[in-house]
Parts: structure tokens; sequence; C-alpha cells
């Protein structure tokens, strides 16, 4: 017995010991020290009880919203002293801009080059005034200012309050001795700073690096009109005698077990009361619960974390995957004597969790496998960009995009640190449509070294707390392509994500960690081919700029809209991506040449779309196929803040590109897709794998057929072949190879055309094109053919009436295409084939095809 222990310890010791690596996550989490996170802390159980009591005495909030006047330039003493005689009507929440506009003074800034002329008024001083009656002003009440671009100084009744910098919450003041029956407060919103450095790009304003601004509005992102005024609500909040901050609740477990953590704070009456919760369904039917809390505290705060269980829960899903279950939760803390606390939020019952990539955890890489209520999954996304240089947040702009997205498929936008923490109708809107965020604080390239950090630090705080009851919200990040992103702003905002959250990732910068973001295509010139073979662990960003449709074009153009070629110093040129100091020109010519004769605008339009086309839908589908090794992809981007040449795929009027329809079929939960690594494949030998993709297992035991069929240029069959299969539970499946000769791929254009077929019903096409570049122009080139339309209400039903294929078959309304959304659009309808479409609009509508006679 001893000699066999002895040789076990002997052969112990001669074995090299493997030690579990860990990942950047539990490194990061461990060098930002942070205290314990809300899930963390030793809980205390609510009680379950019937109901609640009937509440009657509770605060009123009064909002200031609406028309403010609004003055340029001007001493303390006139604005504070004197009466007004300059000042034009000016709209809360807004811009100085907007109302500049409104009032006829500066021209729209979208059109020509008039952002120049109103960029000079963002260096400019401007005071703002609203006057209002109070009834009976109460003695206990704080003036809180959503948010303010961006340095401002505010007096009450000529009482100074203070100060405040930094555009994403705040200040807030507590006025109750100040307040009248008739009140007249003041802003003054500080001239933007100019900051010409000469860096890149040289000519934009870098002051946005020593504040905290969304900061793609001064200059390197399309826009260069630093936003000012006052763009969030404003409003009195009356306090209650026990104030009730920041409820966050949290999922502890799938089945209903959640935390609930809040601060509890004496105003006017001693912690003693009974804290009482309504948990009731939002958007769907259900039982509602109450729950209830007894306190009994000397303090003058306390921070609670309470327990208690949903029964029957409904999850949270993100689109495509499922439900997206949502509860109310109103919170009321009854004291023992003065006005009852009352506060509301929202909620959804998800879990996150971040596993290694298929290989395991690395300290140089975070975990990137998401795992959404226990399931892993490949995460479908896109870029958000902040939608306006002037400030329109409105809730319809949010929600004709937001809805564009999910129709695409889309499962996550990245709000990038050029943009902003959103606002709430914009994670209100996300909750609904189960399109998740990743969220980033507003710094970017290393800025967070020169952004004061107590600025940043409130920015953090305050906004954590804002959002961090979304299901949407997946997880934070410090901000964009910093290539150094470490130091004690760094620090905090890691800190602050586990102390105040503590239930989603955080990553320190992005692309960072095994994200990658490459724009090879664009900025460097590369061919197209480059992005259809880039691989990465998650992509973060990528993508190539097109062009908007052309009514968008004529109307930033103005003047210009019939010159041809574009004048290097027009309009035309200032509205690429940094104004035409970037090869820009040179670049939309390269990529839109690939397929269409540099004869016009709407060729060169075309083609540049066609570009995106081929520049983003190859690499998201190339992505697809590599789960669980690649575990996400996120092409930029969504929307634009200006209008012009973008990666978007709607542009700033809100009119959809055709890289939306294309990306719609690439991100379809059940998809079919071919992998090409290379564009031109005319008389050559080729080889290319067909994968049947199914995220949520749609053909699960089921036969189906995956029918492939190519066509030359004269739209003749070049070959046909059929995959049959029953579904099984892969995600990713590869059903073969199309093999072609070189008499095959003899051709001025390609196309393959991908069925998927189950009780002998077509439920999903795609199709591909390729060799365009032989015959620049050849793509709309083809045999010509006919499509009759039907319309009954909303639906209209195509049938292609001729003998060859109808390609690129889309319906437009002209006029209206800023609200247009079609079901599906740049279809291929086979001879004789029908296909009917849903949209949203009730006007006449045209169709047109990239082969058709001509528009029906």
């Amino acid at each position: 017995m001893r000699t066999r222990i002895i040789t076990i310890i002997t052969l112990l010791l001669s074995t090299p010991m493997v030690i579990a690596q860990k990942s950047m996550d539990e490194i990061d989490r461990e060098s930002f020290a942070a205290k314990l996170s809300p899930m963390e802390v030793k809980d205390i159980q609510m009680t379950e009880t019937g109901n609640i009591p009937l509440v009657r005495d509770t605060p009123a909030n009064i909002f200031l919203d609406g028309t403010w006047q609004l003055a340029e330039g001007g001493t303390e003493k006139e604005r504070l002293h004197t009466i007004w005689t300059d000042q034009i009507p000016a709209h809360v929440p807004g811009s100085i801009h907007t109302a500049l506009v409104e009032n006829g003074i500066i021209p729209d800034p979208y059109i020509g080059q008039n952002d120049s002329i109103a960029e000079k008024q963002s260096y400019k001083t401007w005071w703002m005034k609203r006057e209002f009656e109070l009834d009976s002003p109460s003695s206990h009440c704080i003036l809180s200012f959503g948010g303010i671009a961006n340095k401002c100084t505010i007096w009450l009744n000529g009482k100074l309050l203070g100060t405040h910098e930094g555009m994403f919450g705040g200040p807030d003041f507590s006025i109750g001795n100040y307040l009248k029956n008739k009140n007249t407060l003041i802003v003054k919103l500080e001239a933007i700073p100019q900051m010409f450095l000469g860096n890149w790009p040289p000519n934009a304003n870098e002051s946005w690096k020593y504040t905290v601004v969304f900061n793609c509005v001064y200059g390197w992102h399309y826009a260069q009109i630093p936003s000012l005024g006052i763009w969030r609500s404003v409003q009195l909040k009356e306090q209650a005698a026990v104030e009730i901050e920041s409820p966050f609740i949290a999922t502890r477990s799938l089945d209903g077990q959640m935390r609930l953590t809040l601060d509890l704070h004496k105003k006017s009456s001693p912690l003693k009361g009974v804290l009482y919760a309504e948990v009731s369904p939002k958007n769907f039917k259900g039982i509602t619960q109450y729950y209830r809390f007894d306190i009994n505290s000397q303090k003058k705060q306390e921070t609670l974390s309470l327990d208690f269980q949903i029964k029957d829960p409904h999850l949270w899903w993100p689109n495509d995957r499922g439900e997206q279950s949502l509860y109310d939760l109103n919170l009321f803390f009854v004291p023992q004597k003065g006005k009852t606390a009352h506060i509301k939020t929202s909620f959804g019952i998800r879990t996150i969790e971040m596993r290694p990539l298929i290989d395991g955890a690395k300290e140089d890489y975070y975990n990137w496998t998401f795992v959404i209520n226990g399931k892993p999954m490949f995460i479908k996304g896109t870029g958000w960009c902040t939608m306006d240089a002037l400030m329109d947040f409105s809730r319809n702009k949010y929600e004709h995009l937001l809805q564009i997205a999910q129709s695409q498929h889309i499962q996550m936008l990245r709000a990038w640190g050029g943009g902003m923490p959103e606002t709430d109708d914009f994670y209100e809107l996300c909750d609904k449509y189960g399109i998740l965020v990743m969220q980033e604080w507003p710094t970017a390239w290393n800025s967070h070294n020169t952004q004061p950090y107590t600025i940043l630090q409130e920015t953090v705080e305050r906004n954590t707390k804002r959002l961090r009851n979304h299901p949407s919200l997946i997880m934070w990040g410090a901000g964009n392509e910093s290539d150094k992103p470490f130091g004690p702003a760094i620090d905090m905002m890691g800190r602050l994500s586990i102390e105040l959250d503590g239930t989603r990732p955080f990553h320190r910068g992005e692309a960072w960690g095994g994200s990658l973001h490459n724009y090879n295509c664009w900025w460097d010139d590369a061919h197209l081919n480059h992005n259809l073979n880039m691989t990465a662990p998650f992509w973060g960003e990528f993508g190539i700029a097109s062009l908007p449709h052309i009514e968008t074009v004529r109307r930033y153009l103005d003047e210009e809209k019939e010159v041809w070629p574009p004048q290097r110093s027009g309009n035309f040129t200032h509205h690429t991506p940094i104004f035409g100091t970037m090869r820009e020109i040179e670049k939309l010519t390269q990529y839109s040449g690939y397929f269409m004769p540099k004869d016009s605008l709407a060729s060169f339009i075309l083609g540049s779309q066609l570009a995106q086309v081929v520049g983003v839908r190859h690499t998201l589908e190339r992505a697809r196929t590599l789960w669980p090794h690649t575990t996400g992809a996120l092409y930029y981007k969504m929307n634009d803040n200006y209008p012009g040449v973008s990666w978007s795929c709607v542009d700033y009027y809100g009119i959809i590109k055709p890289v939306h329809y294309f990306v719609q079929k690439s991100f379809a939960p059940l998809a079919a897709v071919m992998l090409f690594d290379r564009s031109n494949l005319a008389s050559q030998e080729v080889s290319l794998p067909v994968y049947l993709l199914d995220d949520c297992q749609t053909l699960e035991k089921e036969p189906y057929q995956v029918k492939v069929s190519i066509y030359n240029a004269l739209l003749d069959t070049v070959a046909t072949h059929t995959f049959n299969g029953i579904g099984d539970d892969n995600v990713v499946k590869k059903l073969g190879e199309i093999n072609l000769n070189r008499e095959q791929t003899k051709s001025t254009m390609l196309f393959f055309v991908l069925d998927i077929i189950k009780d002998n019903k077509n439920i999903y096409r795609n199709y591909y094109f390729t060799n365009y570049e032989v015959r620049p122009g050849s793509i709309v080139s083809m045999p010509q053919t006919e499509i009759k339309m039907e319309r009954t209400g909303n639906m209209v039903t195509l049938t292609n009436t001729g003998k060859h294929p109808a390609i690129g078959v889309h319906v437009e309304v002209p006029e209206k295409m800023d609200q247009l959304i079609v079901s599906e659009n740049y279809i291929w309808l086979n001879p004789q084939e029908s296909k009917i479409l849903k949209i949203n609009l009730e006007s006449p509508v045209i169709v047109k095809g990239w082969n058709l006679q001509s528009p029906y």
C-alpha cells in the first residue's frame, strides 16, 4: 500500500499541473475591486399580501416643458433684471437650432451646406426663460432637469441655484424655499468651446474630448453642429415624507425569484411605515401580486435588498426567440405621517450569462457566448447611432426605426461611445420589440483620459440607475475604439457596473477582448472580396457606406440636384462621411463602379447600395455558419444623425435602403445560405458550400428540401440541385457543396437562388449575384419581364407574368418613402410566381425591379 501511495505521489509531481485559465471578465472584475453588487447583499424576504391600501395622498409632479423664451447673448444683469425684447419661442425638450429654424432665423441645417450656419450658433451664449404659476407652492420640492447640453447656469426668481456641466442628466436643486405663486426660471447656456486642433479629422471641433456629450456631432461623423439646448424634460417634483429612490429589480432565477433593491431617504418624516409593492402584467394577461415590508429605522437612509416570488412567471426573450413579457412594479411607502411616496417602473424576467468561446476561457478574451434565459444563442445585430444632431428624440422616430430593426430580425443594438445613454422611450421600445442593447458610455478613442472624471462618474451613476431595470439592456461598455482602455475612469465604470448592477457584463472597450472592427473595405480601399472572407470571434463593427434613396439625395443637394458628375466642393461631397476630406468620392466611385457605369446619379446610388449589400450580407452569413466559434455579428449600422452617404440601413429621414431587406434574409431564424470567397466566378471552377441555419429548430423532425437554382446572364438555368433532409437540433448544418465548371460560370452575371421547401410549400428564399464586375451595369441589363400587381388594403400581390425570372422586385410609395415599411422587398419571382407583400401605408404604390420592362 505504501509503495502504491509513493507511486501516485511521484506521478502527480511529475505531471504538469493544468490550471484553469481565467477569462478577461474575471480578471477585470477582480481589478475593479468593487464592493458587493445588489445581488450579493444578504436578502430580506417580503411578505405576500392579498391587497394594498388605497393610496391617495401622493406628491405631484409638474412638467415645465412646452414653450420657453430664447434669446441670444446679453449680460447677467440684462437677462435677470430687465424685460426681454429680443426673444423667440423655443420648445423644451429641444435644441436652440430647432428654435432658430422654426422661427426662420437660420435655414434647414440638413440642406446643402447650411450646417455651417447652424454650427456658428453653437458657439454663442443663449438664454432661456420659463414663467409659471403655482396655486400653493410646496416647501418640499425638487427642480429636476433631465438633460441640458451642455454647460449651464440656472436661476429661480433671481436666486442663483448653481451651475452644471455634462448633458446626460441633472442638475437637480432643492427649491422649496424659493418658490412663489408666480415664478421665473432662467437658464444660461454657455457657448460650446472651439478647439480645432488639426487632429483626426482635421476640421473637427475636439472640445468634446474635454467634457461629456454625445460627440458624433462635433465634425467626425457626418454632422458638425455641436448640440445645445434643454433637450430633456424639466420637472418640479414634490417630495414625499420618505422618498423611494432608484429601485432596482433583478431576476434571481427563472422560476420567478426576484430581488428588489432600493434606497429610502428621510425627508420630513422618520423611516417608519410600510413599503408596498404591486406587481402586475404589463403586456399579457395574468394575476396581480402584492407584497409588503414593514420598517422602523432611526437612520436618515436605508438601502434595502428584498426578495419575493412571482407566481407563474412569464419570461422576456430576445426578438424571434420568444415573447417579450413585461411587468409593471408600483412601489408605495406609507409613512406614519406625511405624503406617501410612489414610484413606478417596468421590468422583465430574464437572465444573462456570458460563457467562454468553445475553446475555453482566455485571459485576453472576454466570454463571448451569450446565454439568455439559460439558452446559448448567436446574436444578430447592428450599430445604433444617436439619431439627430438637433436632438429630436421623439418617440415616433424611435418607433419607426425600431420597428424596422425588429423586422430585420435584429436582436442587439450597440449604442456606441460616439452617442449617448439613450432615452427612456428608446429603452421602452427595445423592451417591447425584444432588442438587446449594448450600452456604452460617451467616450471614444481614449477620450476617457481627458474627459472630467467627476462628470463621467455622474453620467455613469445617474444613467445606470435609470436604465438598469430594462430587460433589453444586456451589457455595459466603456466606449468606442480606445486602444488603451485603462485608467481611473475605466476602472470607475467597471466598479459601478458591479456595485450598482452586477447582473450584466461590463467591457472596458469595443473592439476589445475578442470583438473585432474592420473597415478595410472603404477606408483602406480593399476589394469587396475582403468582406466575403472576414471572420471574428464576435463582430462588434464592420460595414460599408452607401448613398441613401434618391429622394433623400435630391433633398439635401438642393439646387445641385441635377448636377452630374458631383462637384468636388459642392453639396454632394459635403454630405459624405467626413465632408469629402477623406477621399470619399474616390471610394464611392470604386465601390459603385463594381456594379454600375458612372453615367448618372441614379446609377451611382444603385451601385453604392449594391456594394453595401454585398459587403454586409456575406460577412453576416459566414459568421452564422461558424457558430459556436463565432457567437454574434453586429454590422454598422442602423440609422443616421444627419442625411448623407453613410453605413446605415435606414437614412436620416427614415427611408430604408436595400441592405435592410437582404440582411432580413441573412438574419432570418430559418435560412439557407451559400458561402462565396470571391465575387467574380467568371470562367472558373468553383465549389460553393450550402448551409441550413435553424436558430429555433423550426424544422425539427420534419422533412424538408433546400433547392439551389443557378442562372446566367440570359436567365437560362445553368444548374440545379436539391438537398433533402430531416430537421434536427443542429443550429448550423452544412448540406453539401455546389460544384460548377468553367463553362457554367462563363457569364457576365450569375444568380444563385436558394429555396427552403416544406410540405411542398416554399417557406424561405435567398438569392445571390456574382460576376457583375465583368461588365458594370449588367445586373440591370438582363432579359426583361413583366409584373402584375393587385392590391387589397395593405396587402399587395405581385405576379411575374413574363417568361423570365423577375429580379430585385420592390415596391415604393413616392414622396412617402420615409414612412414606408414593406414585409419583404427586393425579391426574386420566378415566371408565373406570385408573392404577397404587406405594406404599412394606404397610399398608391409603384413596382420596380432590375429587369422590369417598366414600373407598374
